[in-house]
C-alpha cells in the first residue's frame, strides 16, 4: 500500500512544474520564448555583421592602424588608403540633407496632422508614403536629369547671396556635395513626414482641448502643446532619416561626383563611404584593397552607432531638462 502511494506521489508533477505547465498552456511562456528569440536574433545578426567586418578588415587595420581614419590618400596602385575624404563626404552630405529635410518634413507633418482638412491630409499622406517606397536608383536618375540642371540655374543666386562664404565658392559642375545633400533631403523627407504625422495624431485630444479652453489659438495649441508632447516621436523620425542618409548608396553615387578629396565648398565634388564601396569593391584586386573597403564598411557602421547614440543622449538630456 505504501509502495502504491509512493508511486502516485512521484507521478504527480511538483508545484513549480505544474505552474510552468499552466503558463505554457495559457500562452505566456510561448509568447515570451518567441519574442525573446526575435530580439536575440537581431542581436545575433548585428554581432555577426560586426564580426565579419572586423575579421575581413584585419589586414588593413594591421597595416594602417588608426591612421586609416585621418589619412586623405586613396591610392589603390600603391596600396595606400585613408578613409578621411569618405567620412567627410558622408557627414557633410547627411548634415546638409538634415538641414533641408527637418524643417520641411516636420512642417509638412504638422500641417497634415493638425491644420489640413482630413481629405487633403489623407490624399497627401498616401502620396508621401509612395515617395518613401521609390527605389534610390530612381532618385539618382531624377537627380542627374532634373535636379542637377535645376541647381545649375539656382547656383548664381546662391553664389550672389552666400558666395562670400567658403561653402559656396569655386566652380560648380553640377555633381557635387550640394547635389548629394539636396537629393538626400528629398529621400528622407517622406520618412520624417510619415512618422511625425502619426506621432502627432497620437497626441491625446485632451491636450488640445485643455489648451483651447485656456484661450490658446489653434496654432499656439499645436506649437506649444502638441509638438512638445510628440517630441520623442519626431526625434525618432529624424534618427531614422539620418540612418537612411548615412547609408544611402546609389542616389548619392550618381550625383556626388566621386572625387576623394576634401574641399570646404559644397559646390565641389566629393565621395561617400557607401559610394566608394559600391564603385570599387568589384574592381578591388589586392587583399589590402579589399580589406580597406571592408574597413570602410566597419567605419560606416561605427559612425552610424556613434551618431545615433549621441542623438539618443541628446534626447535624454532634453527630457531631463523638461522634467
Amino acid at each position: 500500500m505504501a509502495a502504491s502511494s509512493t508511486t502516485v506521489a512521484s507521478a504527480t508533477p511538483s508545484r513549480p512544474v505544474r505552474s510552468y505547465l499552466q503558463r505554457l498552456r495559457s500562452g505566456d511562456e510561448v509568447a515570451y520564448v518567441v519574442t525573446f528569440m526575435a530580439s536575440a536574433t537581431i542581436l545575433l545578426i548585428t554581432g555577426l555583421l560586426v564580426y565579419e567586418l572586423f575579421i575581413n578588415s584585419a589586414e588593413s587595420r594591421s597595416k594602417f592602424g588608426w591612421n586609416f581614419l585621418v589619412t586623405s590618400t586613396w591610392d589603390p596602385v600603391n596600396d595606400q588608403f585613408g578613409a578621411l575624404p569618405f567620412i567627410y563626404g558622408t557627414l557633410v552630405s547627411s548634415a546638409l540633407a538634415l538641414l533641408i529635410g527637418i524643417p520641411l518634413g516636420v512642417g509638412a507633418a504638422i500641417f497634415l496632422a493638425e491644420l489640413a482638412p482630413p481629405k487633403i491630409s489623407d490624399a497627401l499622406t498616401f502620396l508621401i508614403e509612395l515617395l518613401a517606397a521609390v527605389p534610390s536608383v530612381i532618385y539618382g536618375l531624377l537627380g542627374i536629369f532634373v535636379l542637377v540642371p535645376l541647381l545649375r540655374q539656382v547656383e548664381p543666386a546662391l553664389r550672389a547671396v552666400l558666395g562670400w562664404t567658403p561653402f559656396f565658392s569655386g566652380p560648380f559642375y553640377g555633381v557635387s556635395l550640394f547635389s548629394a545633400g539636396v537629393i538626400l533631403s528629398v529621400m528622407i523627407i517622406p520618412f520624417i513626414i510619415s512618422i511625425s504625422r502619426e506621432v502627432i495624431l497620437a497626441v491625446p485630444g485632451d491636450q488640445r482641448e485643455a489648451a483651447l479652453a485656456l484661450g490658446a489659438t489653434r496654432w499656439e495649441t499645436t506649437w506649444d502643446v502638441v509638438v512638445p508632447y510628440a517630441r520623442k516621436g519626431i526625434m525618432g523620425s529624424i534618427f531614422l532619416a539620418l540612418a537612411r542618409s548615412l547609408g544611402e548608396t546609389m542616389a548619392v553615387t550618381m550625383v556626388i561626383g566621386n572625387d576623394p578629396k576634401i574641399k570646404a565648398s559644397l559646390f565641389a565634388p566629393g565621395y561617400s563611404i557607401a559610394a566608394v564601396i559600391a564603385n570599387e569593391f568589384t574592381e578591388a584586386t589586392g587583399k589590402i584593397y579589399t580589406s580597406a573597403l571592408i574597413e570602410l564598411g566597419l567605419v560606416l557602421f561605427a559612425l552610424t552607432i556613434v551618431i545615433n547614440g549621441a542623438a539618443r543622449l541628446l534626447v535624454m538630456d532634453s527630457d531631463k531638462g523638461h522634467a
